[in-house]
């Protein structure tokens, strides 16, 4: 199997793979010749250049290595080439296995107006709002006049919050629309946008769903991700928080009928935004492939969805049925970034002088970094995952902050103590937390006290040992640091 990723996915496919029997082919820009991926696989083969333009998203160059190989499937990840239709085309029309859904499934549930479609069809209620391509600063203003202000403005063919806007009142139209507008055209070459009604105290709670090519369908409940900067996520947790179980069960059964409905095949997750004051859900959209929360949804279930993707491509059948998917206790991800939370998570780049990873029971880590690395602006600079396991949401959250204390990485700011701050904070104790949590923990969520504790405290001794290692950097990072620029060149 070709792996057409980079990173800690590129490394959980790897080991998915080895448990299975089957041999991996790895992929890398010049940026990555030396990363944690191209290590673990069997094989490794350039792409090209660091930018991701000349390297992860040259879809023939990833059939020739795939060809040249020998391999019988590609496994796209997440980002990148995932949720590209015309990839997913590509790569069968070469006689291989695509790792993921059908082309048609990714192309309807991509065109996120017909996804709401398929979701109102099939009984599943949407947020309110005006669900045709805007295209026009005038089709803006009869848009904004039907569904008031405040209003979000989000891309018709692409998600990951590109594109996506606050408007709070109308004098911010114009501006906020000229500016989605652009983003959305360079990020997905459509700059058609559409408007939905702003809910303000709303919780972002997606679905896992798996199927396979039988009809046979079934989800593994759900991931509560509100804790969000930029309109990605930081933190996500499963069960989620205040949500009552007749709630789960219809949420659970709206998501598999909207994948049936789009006949679905692979692993995928169904989102929704939830109006917390009024106690209903609405469907936002399905993302068409594995995502970068699955490990919660595995450590309480304890199927891996990998694995299952993997089978399911294969040809198997699902192995299970609904009501033998049975969650055990909670389970959180932290996912830290090479950002800097003081400076409104700005990337940071910078070479990993000092790795320390926490372990011991219920503590899992998806990393795709190692000792020495180089972080470069080219790509995501989501470093690893930190997963924990409890029988309880209360016993899950001081496993992470223990986990999280044990955490050692020098050479670039990370995400490290705004998580730290964040699992202190009474609404994120008490699963109150909404999509405006960032703000309001930036705005003063905690006393200056218990500021200075955890996030002073948790990181002069880092810095201090820091600046030491800094000043001693050992001979196999230096060496590292020449076979990179030599790659570059």
């Amino acid at each position: 199997m070709l792996i057409a990723n980079r990173g800690e996915i590129a490394v959980r496919v790897i080991r998915a793979c080895r448990e299975l029997g089957i041999e991996t082919v790895a992929v890398y820009s010049d940026a990555d010749r030396f990363s944690l991926h191209t290590r673990w696989a069997d094989q490794a083969h350039r792409l090209g250049p660091p930018p991701a333009s000349e390297s992860y998203l040259n879809a023939q160059r990833m059939i020739e290595i795939a060809k040249e190989t020998e391999c019988d499937a590609i496994h796209p990840g997440y980002g990148f080439l995932a949720e590209r239709a015309d990839f997913a085309e590509l790569v069968e029309k070469s006689g291989l296995i695509f790792i993921g859904p059908k082309p048609q499934s990714i192309r309807l549930m991509g065109d996120k107006l017909a996804a709401r479609k398929t979701a109102r069809e099939q009984g599943v209620p949407t947020v309110p709002g005006v669900y045709e391509k805007i295209a026009t600063l005038a089709e803006a203003k009869r848009a904004a006049k039907e569904v008031g202000f405040p209003l979000l403005i989000k891309a018709a063919a692409g998600g990951g919050g590109k594109g996506m806007r606050l408007v709070a009142r109308e004098r911010e139209l114009k501006s906020s629309f000229e500016r989605a507008v652009s983003e959305v055209e360079k990020s997905f070459g459509d700059p058609s946008v559409y408007f939905e009604r702003f809910i303000p105290k709303a919780k972002h709670i997606e679905v896992q769903v798996l199927a396979d090519s039988y009809g046979n369908v079934v989800h593994l409940y759900e991931r509560e991700c509100s804790v969000q900067r930029r309109y990605q996520k930081l933190i996500e947790e499963t069960p989620a928080p205040l949500l009552s179980d007749p709630m789960r069960r219809e949420m659970g059964e709206a998501a598999v009928a909207i994948a049936r409905a789009c006949g679905y095949r692979s692993a995928g997750t169904v989102e929704f935004l939830y109006d917390l004051e009024r106690e209903r859900y609405y469907f936002l959209e399905m993302n068409t492939r594995i995502q970068v929360e699955h490990p919660v949804t595995e450590m309480t279930t304890g199927i891996d969805l990998v694995q299952e993707q993997i089978q399911i491509a294969a040809g198997r059948k699902l192995a299970f049925a609904q009501e033998e998917v049975c969650p055990r206790g909670a389970a959180l991800e932290c996912r830290i970034y090479a950002e800097d939370p003081e400076h409104d998570f700005m990337p940071s780049i910078g070479r990993v002088e000092e790795l320390v990873l926490p372990s011991g029971p219920g503590v899992r880590i998806d990393s795709g970094i190692s000792r020495g690395d180089l972080i470069t602006p080219h790509y995501d600079p989501l470093l690893l995952k930190l997963i924990v396991w409890g029988e309880d949401r209360p016993g899950a959250i001081r496993r992470m902050g223990r986990a999280l204390q044990e955490m050692w990485i020098v050479g670039v700011a990370t995400t490290m103590g705004f998580h730290l701050r964040a699992l202190a904070d009474e609404r994120f104790l008490a699963g109150s937390y909404t999509t405006d949590f960032i703000r309001h923990l930036q705005a003063g969520g905690l006393s200056p006290e218990e500021l200075e504790i955890l996030a002073v405290a948790a990181t002069v001794e880092r810095f201090t040992q820091g600046k030491q290692w800094h000043a001693t950097m050992n001979s196999a990072a230096k060496e590292q640091e020449q076979r990179w620029k030599w790659a570059s060149e």
